[in-house]
């Protein structure tokens, strides 16, 4: 009998060392944090760069911005001339038939009377005529000036919307990123988690078939056997759910990728400060108030219609045989117009009572986004501060835990413990080491969720290796084009 009860002490060191063993690799991937990297490794710089070329909301975006810009020449084309030319010819064929009375004489040459004479004629010549006109506009009550500078408004608003879309694409890239390495560590330690778990198995089961143990450990050793399964399956299931992701947003798929890094080095140092710029800078903020802009400028557009308008038109005009009569005939004129609005039904009153009223909602869009932009730098600031308060936490509680968990072995083993005090120990240490990878990801997300926020979330800001675009190249290209269908590109 003592033979027996030394044969079980035996069993339950080694599955103490054994699980030892398991926990001890465990906490190898769970002390690297969320990264995976290694030796040509993807770092998160290099794929916020592939995002920034390959996404094509950016590229989309770009696209709408270089279109926009195309507003400007057509506001522009208001102040130059319109030109036309003509050119008319043909026949024309005249058949005219008539009946005249002729007297009727006698041999006298006296008039008896008189008889109807019908008489046919026939016309035929080829009209020709070659013309241009030219009309120039003076004054038109300020609407091409005012177009123009409504158009810029609008090039303006779009670029701060294709930077609002930047950001957007490059706190999704370092999101999407941060997520695979947080489900790779995540999987990696249910992995370790499953193996510890069998072996734990395995150890009761030698204990139970020499009466160490009862068959109630053994079932509760299974239990949790097939729930470590469960939860690795699911890592499995997240995993591949955030690589898909990953795809989408960036471009290419996820290999070696390396740890990554918080960037709230760039946010200014205080809660205020932060709030100041981000309500300064955010190009949500930005677009809004380009937005007001452009709702003044449609304001005096419409009012401009109520102005008298000028214009001037010249026109020549070459023709030959424009009448059966005349072989050619020129025709020259310079005349000026002016032209005073007296009535129009009341349109145009009612125009400008709409756009005022834009106007008003557009000053509202404007302060909602700037409490908008407040909240989100707040909310941000939070966020990362309990980021960094929970990777303390969490540190602690993973030492806590395994401490905690050695305690319970060696109590197991001289019998003052079960084995679901062992197992329960076990999984709350997994969950503090989930907790901990989960809160790291949640730092690094954080502080580029407050980048965004304050409106900083750039290529230049960031530093990225990649050249930049530059919105003002296309703009300059298209700005004074008079002529041509082709674009820059050469589409």
């Amino acid at each position: 009998m003592s033979l027996a009860r030394a044969g079980c002490r035996l069993l339950a060191a080694a599955c103490v060392m054994a699980c030892s063993a398991g926990f001890a690799a465990e906490r190898r991937v769970a002390v690297s944090g969320a990264g995976v990297g290694g030796g040509g490794s993807t770092s998160l710089e290099e794929a916020l760069v592939q995002a920034y070329q390959n996404n094509p909301q950016i590229n989309a975006q770009r696209a709408l911005v270089r279109a926009t810009d195309e507003a400007v020449p057509q506001a522009l084309s208001g102040y130059r001339p319109t030109i036309s030319g003509t050119y008319t010819n043909g026949v024309t064929w005249t058949e005219t038939t008539t009946e005249v009375q002729r007297p009727i004489l006698n041999r006298r040459g006296q008039a008896i009377g008189e008889v109807g004479v019908r008489d046919r004629s026939v016309t035929r010549f080829n009209p020709a005529t070659v013309g241009a006109q030219i009309q120039q506009n003076i004054f038109n009550g300020f609407q091409t000036a005012n177009r123009t500078r409504q158009a810029e408004a609008q090039v303006f608003a779009s670029r701060e919307t294709l930077r609002v879309i930047e950001q957007t694409v490059l706190l999704d890239a370092a999101t999407v990123y941060m997520n695979v390495l947080r489900d790779t560590a995540v999987l990696e330690l249910q992995r370790r988690n499953v193996e510890v778990i069998q072996e734990q198995l395995r150890q009761t089961r030698d204990r139970f078939n020499v009466g160490e143990v009862t068959r109630t450990d053994v079932a509760q050793a299974e239990s949790r056997v097939a729930a470590a399964q469960s939860q690795f399956l699911t890592a499995q299931a997240n995993l591949t759910t955030s690589r898909a992701a990953y795809r989408r947003v960036i471009g290419v798929d996820p290999t070696r990728l390396a740890n990554g890094t918080p960037v709230d080095r760039f946010v200014p140092g205080t809660l205020d400060l932060a709030v100041a710029q981000g309500q300064a800078e955010n190009p949500s903020v930005g677009a809004a108030e380009y937005g007001v802009d452009v709702a003044q400028l449609q304001v005096k557009v419409n009012e401009g219609s109520l102005y008298p308008t000028v214009t001037v038109t010249g026109s020549v005009q070459q023709a030959w045989q424009p009448s059966d009569t005349v072989l050619n005939q020129m025709n020259a004129s310079v005349v000026g117009q002016l032209t005073v609005p007296i009535y129009q039904g009341g349109q145009e009153y009612s125009l400008i009572r709409q756009a005022k009223e834009t106007v008003g909602q557009r000053r509202l869009e404007l302060a909602q986004n700037r409490d908008q932009a407040r909240a989100n730098v707040v909310q941000s600031w939070g966020q990362l501060d309990a980021a960094k308060a929970q990777i303390d936490a969490t540190r602690s509680q993973v030492t806590a835990a395994e401490i905690a968990l050695n305690g319970v072995r060696e109590e197991a083993r001289v019998g003052q413990r079960t084995t679901l005090d062992v197992l329960n120990a076990t999984q709350e240490l997994l969950n503090a080491r989930v907790a901990l990878v989960t809160a790291q990801r949640d730092r690094v997300v954080a502080s580029y969720t407050l980048l965004s926020a304050v409106g900083r979330l750039s290529v230049p800001v960031l530093g990225l290796q990649v050249p930049l675009y530059d919105p003002m190249i296309h703009y300059q290209q298209v700005r004074d084009s008079w002529i041509g269908i082709r674009t820059p590109d050469g589409r």
